[in-house]
């Protein structure tokens, strides 16, 4: 037998191998809150702190309408590109689809940006100060 076909013959007894990433995804859950009567306006939590290829659930907790928009001053090139293509159905460049009820969900990909703070905001309720922060590891 030759030593390349027992090589071969050993990897296929032993099974499948299976990648493992280097770190699990994980999914975050931010809710969006507007309520007039008490002048409350924002993201909870509004800081996150994620790695790439972490999922964000924006969903609307109440107040509608609320949108996701990153602020533009500051980012390279190559993050701004990367935010706006991880922004599935935007608007406008680094800007959500408006989200018009309660319940209504905006789910985005933490994309490979260099490591950092990015700020983000909501578009309706900018005035309010409704403002939050993403930390990508």
């Amino acid at each position: 037998m030759s030593v390349m076909f027992r090589c071969f013959a050993a990897a296929a007894l032993a099974g499948p191998v299976l990648a493992v990433p280097a770190a699990a995804q994980r999914t975050h859950v931010v809710r969006l809150i507007a309520d007039a009567s008490a002048h409350d306006y924002r993201f909870a939590p509004a800081a996150l702190t994620v790695r790439p290829n972490d999922v964000i659930v924006f969903r609307v907790a109440s107040g509608p309408p609320h949108s996701i928009v990153f602020e533009r001053e500051g980012l390279s090139p190559d993050a701004r590109g990367a935010l706006d293509a991880a922004m599935a159905g935007r608007s406008a460049e680094l800007s959500s689809p408006l989200l018009t009820q309660v319940g209504a969900e905006y789910r985005m990909v933490v994309p490979r940006v260099p490591a950092g703070t990015y700020s983000f905001y909501c578009l309706p309720h900018r005035a309010y100060d409704e403002r939050g922060t993403l930390t990508v590891r």
